[in-house]
């Protein structure tokens, strides 16, 4: 009742916010719906609220009010739903009431927003109401007018000016944003194909302006639906190209760099044939320098997504009118052309060569002669684009030129530059791209390039903390863009400049590692205490991942530098006191990291970290890294559970499903990894390994389940294949155990799982002896079912089709006395050559050699009548190079043939090449006679 009283008409404004506070914490103790509907008649006094501070002109407790009501509604949407028409339709009429201020209406716009992103609360809630979907879309369309032709506009020297924008307008663009996102494309889409035509017929310049822009910040979301009706969207686009307005113009190419990055590759390879030239003819528009100078950036977004092959027959022109802009006067025309050159060089790879003469002495002169500070980023760009042209044609063609670049860049990086220059964060990048085109010839210079590149690695972060529910609004001042995270009850403003230069920083150091392998080691010391405690940075993803992929590499270098004399005397220890620095570090970082995605790549480095460690590693180590894979499997499993509830949500619907397929891949994507690093510590450890796998069976066991997807399956049998092959007598006390899913998986219905089954059914052949003597029988049936399917050998099938075959040959060849020999031996000869998978391929072929060699007389079969299929096998296999065979194998197929042609009847050499096809007699005349 207290909750009543004080919500009440007759309470003062501020008893009225304190009360909604209260109640709204309240409800956010409820945990059942149950309870959740007992308070249902709290939600009309909650609004009454806000309604009596408008209709009193008290926009101030309003806009408190509504904050309040944000708040509720990202945290318990589900309260919300019984009243929820009521709710939207008042927040809505809020938002198209003009009198009010603009801060009130955006407010109530956030909370329709909020709602909307409520998604693991109340899945698909705001779906079901399309009616508000539509009034909402409308609002933020008209906001979208609110601009102004300002001059200064045309005139803006920096290419991100936004003269004329109002707060209206960067509201809108961010919710119709947010909205796509959220709701999806399926939702937004039809909405957007009523409204936004209506917009581009009207006269006004503001209403097409609107349009663009609104396809731009929709397309994120709505990718999945747009790329279904790409010529519609494109047509809408590229018919603004030739609006009289310069603004819409400017917006058109604008959606059109937007689409190329979100509905990529589609959009490149369906319409370069449209979008390129209208972005080149855009480049001619010398009376309108911001529309050249966005076609030019446009560009970039264009061949990001975009192979050689499209890209190839534009270059010409392209890279020509590049060319006449990177001679223009207007500062901002020429970055875009820098910025286009550096793409259209990137994607083209070594056919940009032939360009390379008449462009490198422009980008070299702007190097060198771009000294004022208002041309700073006109140098770091042209940093950039020499950098990736040298990439692209590669170090014998830039060799000359990269000399030059680097005293110019080694001058630059002695001088004194201002904290705000961005030159410093260009030319970072600019060094490591030299180095990956250069190699090791880079080395001289690392001395340089190094002390800079720590110190940029090593920023502390600039943190401004409040409590989470202060009022003051983190200092957003020297126009610096801020990123706020809310951390428990504590608020967290970063300055993202000082975060970005941190991650190229740390990027660049594993660049520098991943390239120069041994040489990085004099580095090592100081750049592993630099990184390792940025595993658990937990700021800046970017940062995070730089150091995780860091790991491995800084490993590998020392190992290699030991290993080749070049460590300046240290020896095995050092990689093994590197090794205990990093790998627990990982694991620890792996124990706390909140991002599925960021668990892989841990995963992912932690396993190569124990390749390059090998038997380094001690007992305790491995068991850290056991136990924290069990943590992973645990903590997927009860991710995977909170989804399923999800599924069963009143408002759960198709769009949510996508999303949630989405999550589950990451899941699938982070047992690949798991199962990698726990085939990496077989191959390693083998049958000492064992006792933490039997630790760890009751993990994995489950995984063998049919409820289990088809990809926890497969990893959970290619465990077990690498046991079985790298542990031998060891564990074979497995198979009792085992062997009976692995039968049943040979005919599943997934192709990944049959391959690995099938596999797994021949190392078990070759290590199994008398314990898997008893299976043989049903194993040959089980194999027989896959190489005799009738899709076999479609791409899709081949690699199992291939494995089964490989599987078939060990039986052949260590169960010989459990097979009718005169029967199943040719019946494997028939299935020769295998081509799929080139592994296998390899161990097959090796393997017929070896059995022609020792004259094996079922595989030659009664009167040699299998052998011009022998000589027919051979000849595929020579003839397709080093694909199918290793050398050794190949040299001794050749010296076969050879005995064959000087001991074989004349009679029956004739009949043996006359079945083959005549390319491949040619072919193996040519390697015989050699």
């Amino acid at each position: 009742m207290c909750f009543f009283q004080c919500l009440g008409g007759n309470s003062s404004a501020e008893v009225r916010i304190a009360a909604l506070g209260a109640t709204i914490n309240f409800i956010q103790c409820l945990t059942s719906a149950s309870d959740r509907d007992r308070f249902q008649d709290l939600l009309p006094p909650m609004m009454q609220t806000l309604t009596e501070a408008l209709n009193c002109g008290q926009e101030a407790t309003a806009q408190e009010a509504l904050e309040l009501l944000i708040d509720l509604a990202g945290t318990e949407p589900r309260f919300l739903r019984r009243q929820l028409v009521d709710v939207v339709g008042a927040m809505l009429q809020i938002a198209e009431a003009e009198t009010l201020e603009e801060g009130t209406r955006h407010l109530a716009i956030e909370f329709v927003i909020t709602l909307a992103e409520a998604r693991e609360r109340a899945p698909g809630m705001m779906r079901k109401l399309p009616q508000f979907i539509h009034r909402l879309f409308g609002i933020l369309m008209k906001m979208l007018l609110d601009i102004e032709d300002d001059p200064v506009w045309h005139t803006a020297d920096t290419e991100d000016e936004d003269a004329g924008e109002s707060s209206n307008y960067s509201v809108a663009q961010e919710c119709l944003d947010r909205l796509s996102i959220s709701l999806g494309g399926n939702t937004i889409v039809p909405v957007a194909s009523e409204v936004l035509p209506a917009y581009l017929a009207a006269p006004e310049w503001q209403k097409h302006h609107a349009a663009l822009i609104c396809l731009a910040q929709i397309a994120e979301g709505c990718s999945k639906v747009m790329i279904k009706n790409l010529e519609q969207v494109v047509s809408m686009v590229l018919n603004s190209f030739q609006d009289p307005h310069p603004r819409v113009r400017w917006a058109a190419i604008n959606a059109i760099g937007q689409l190329s990055t979100d509905l990529g590759p589609d959009l490149q390879m369906q319409y370069h044939n449209r979008v390129l030239p209208a972005l080149a003819s855009s480049m001619d528009d010398f009376q309108n320098p911001r529309v050249q100078a966005h076609a030019a950036s446009a560009v970039l977004n264009f061949s990001e997504n975009c192979t050689p092959e499209i890209l190839t027959p534009y270059l010409d022109g392209i890279v020509s009118k590049l060319l006449v802009l990177l001679q223009n006067g207007k500062q901002m025309v020429q970055e875009g052309a820098l910025t286009a050159l550096a793409s259209v060089a990137d994607s083209s790879q070594e056919l940009f060569q032939k360009y390379y003469d008449a462009v490198m002495p422009y980008l070299k002169a702007i190097l060198v002669n771009a000294t004022d500070k208002s041309n700073r980023m006109l140098r770091a760009k042209s940093m950039e684009c020499i950098s990736l042209v040298g990439m692209a044609v590669g170090k014998e063609k830039f060799r000359d030129d990269a000399k030059q670049v680097m005293d110019v860049l080694m001058q630059l990086q002695g001088s004194q530059m201002e904290a705000d220059d961005p030159t410093t964060s260009y030319m970072l990048q600019a060094w490591a791209r030299l180095c990956k085109c250069l190699g090791q010839d880079f080395l001289p210079y690392m001395s340089v390039v190094m002390p800079p590149l720590l110190h940029s690695a090593q920023l502390k972060p600039d943190v401004t903390i409040t409590s989470a529910d202060s009022d003051a609004d983190i200092d957003e001042s020297d126009d610096e863009s801020i990123e706020t995270i809310t951390l428990g009850d504590k608020r967290i403003g970063i300055k993202t400049s000082v975060l970005e230069e941190k991650a190229t920083a740390c990027n660049m150091l594993c660049c520098y590692a991943d390239e120069l392998k041994e040489g990085f080691f004099p580095w090592i010391d100081q750049v592993a205490p630099t990184l390792v405690p940025l595993l658990k940075f937990y700021f800046h993803e970017e940062v995070r991942k730089a150091a995780v992929s860091a790991m491995p590499e800084l490993l590998r270098s020392a190992k290699l530098a030991v290993e080749k004399g070049l460590a300046q005397g240290r020896n095995e220890s050092y990689v093994k006191q590197l090794s205990d620095y990093i790998i627990p570090a990982l694991v620890e970082a792996l124990h706390k990291e909140p991002e599925v995605e960021i668990c892989s790549n841990m995963l992912d480095a932690l396993n190569e970290c124990v390749q390059v460690s090998g038997t380094l590693l001690d007992e305790s180590q491995v068991r850290i890294i056991v136990d924290e894979i069990k943590q992973v499997i645990t903590a997927s499993a009860s991710r995977k559970a909170e989804r399923a509830e999800r599924i069963k949500a009143e408002d759960f619907d198709a769009e949510e499903g996508e999303i949630l397929t989405e999550e589950n891949e990451q899941e699938e994507e982070l047992f690949d990894q798991i199962g990698d690093c726990l085939g990496t510590l077989i191959k390693t450890f083998k049958a000492s390994f064992l006792l933490f796998f039997d630790e760890l069976s009751s993990y994995l066991t489950p995984m063998w389940g049919k409820d289990k997807t088809t990809e926890e399956r497969r990893i959970a049998i290619c465990i077990f294949d690498d046991v079985v092959e790298h542990c031998r007598e060891a564990a074979l006390r497995y198979y009792d155990t085992f062997l009976p899913f692995l039968l049943e998986a040979c005919n599943d219905d997934n192709s990944d799982v049959r391959q690995a089954a099938v596999y797994g059914l021949g190392v078990c052949a070759e290590f199994g002896g008398s314990v898997f003597k008893p299976l043989v029988r049903e194993a040959l049936s089980r194999l027989d079912a896959v190489i005799r399917h009738p899709n076999a050998t479609r791409a899709e099938n081949v690699m199992a089709y291939d494995n089964a075959v490989s599987a078939l040959g060990k039986i052949c060849q260590f169960h010989r006395d459990s097979i009718d020999a005169a029967q199943v031996v040719p019946m494997w000869l028939n299935c020769l050559p295998i081509k799929g998978d080139l592994i296998e391929a390899k161990v097959v072929h090796d393997q017929l050699c070896s059995m022609v060699e020792r004259s094996d007389g079922d595989l030659l079969g009664p009167n040699n009548q299998y052998l011009s299929k022998i000589v027919a096998v051979f000849a595929e296999v020579l003839c397709a190079g080093k694909d199918l065979a290793t050398e050794q194998t190949a040299s001794r197929m050749v010296n076969l043939l050879r005995q064959l042609q000087q001991t074989l009847p004349p009679s029956t050499l004739a009949s043996t090449w006359s079945s083959l096809q005549p390319q491949q007699v040619l072919a193996l005349q040519s390697i015989l006679s050699q």
